[in-house]
């Protein structure tokens, strides 16, 4: 078997107006933390599944225009791995809203209910036959200078999205599902606003407060 070696490019302060996409993006972010209206957004990697990844370092104070109209093209769908937390934080931090979306974790949820896991690393071992190495995870994601080892990582979050997505859409199909993942994909935007302004806990939704 021909293993192929990933092409990553880093772009530092927005992606350069020359880099472009036609398709479905898998897009996946790295921050100072996990609450996106108090973790400062630090990179944010895009891959069209053509075995390249674009990450682009967020530099504090530094706008991105050219990466918030990727983010915000109705023309372009996201792919993500649990889209509620990216959409939050690449909304607030770009102050836009993040559309079309498809979550992997959503789907899986919907479709994979005998098991409760539905992390990336056990979806693309399970359904790709990949292993992803999470060792970089709780990286400072922060520094000005970012490892090899932390941009090899990075770029494998998104690699493996368009393969992924192809099985858990097939299953969604199977199992007469599809329309209801649609339905919670097009809910994420507000979900994430909704997230920002503090309904995460109590959850609206929740029975009680």
């Amino acid at each position: 078997m021909t293993v192929t070696t990933p092409t990553i490019h880093l772009h530092r302060g927005d992606l350069p107006a020359e880099v472009t996409f036609h398709g479905p993006i898998a897009v996946d972010t790295e921050a100072m933390g996990l609450k996106p209206h108090r973790d400062r957004l630090c990179l944010v990697q895009i891959s069209a599944g053509d075995q390249s990844a674009h990450l682009v370092q967020i530099l504090p104070g530094t706008p991105s225009p050219n990466l918030a109209r990727l983010m915000a093209d109705p023309a372009i769908t996201k792919l993500m791995h649990f889209a509620r937390f990216d959409v939050a934080i690449l909304q607030h931090a770009l102050g836009i809203t993040v559309a079309p979306v498809i979550c992997t974790k959503i789907a899986s949820k919907l479709v994979r209910t005998f098991t409760d896991r539905h992390g990336l690393a056990q979806l693309c071992r399970e359904l790709l036959g990949v292993d992803l190495s999470k060792q970089q995870q709780t990286s400072d994601w922060g520094a000005p200078e970012l490892t090899a080892e932390q941009l090899a990582y990075a770029a494998s979050d998104v690699l493996h999205l368009h393969a992924l997505w192809a099985v858990l859409e097939a299953l969604l199909h199977r199992e007469g599902r599809r329309d209801l993942a649609q339905a919670c994909y097009d809910f994420l935007p507000a979900r994430a606003r909704l997230d920002l302004l503090g309904y995460e806990d109590p959850d609206i939704f929740a029975h009680r407060p």
